[in-house]
């Protein structure tokens, strides 16, 4: 699973080494602009065979939802969630799912 994260969003760039920390077993790779200005900072989550997820809005206070939302996604076969209520805050700053 890969993790990218905008390095537009962030004046300094410096979020990318807070997701890294924060989601050691993910591949975390810094991207330019994912066009989620309007919600800035953005994070998606894309793995072969499964659905994309952008978010926005994110802050340091979102990684525990982050972490969760990592692990249900990692274990899904087709990263997609009967209910949404799972993903705790992250359902309200979900921009955009894309097909795998």
């Amino acid at each position: 699973m890969k993790v990218f994260v905008c390095s537009t969003c962030s004046t300094d760039g410096g979020f990318v080494d807070v997701v890294k920390v924060g989601l050691p077993d993910c591949t975390v790779e810094s991207v330019e602009c994912m066009s989620g200005c309007a919600r800035a900072q953005t994070v998606a989550f894309r793995a072969k065979g499964k659905v994309a997820y952008l978010f926005g809005d994110i802050t340091g206070a979102d990684m525990d939802d982050l972490r969760r939302f990592a692990r249900l996604y990692q274990a899904s076969t087709d990263g997609t969630f009967p209910d949404a209520r799972v993903l705790g805050d992250l359902r309200l700053k979900a921009l955009a799912r894309i097909p795998g």
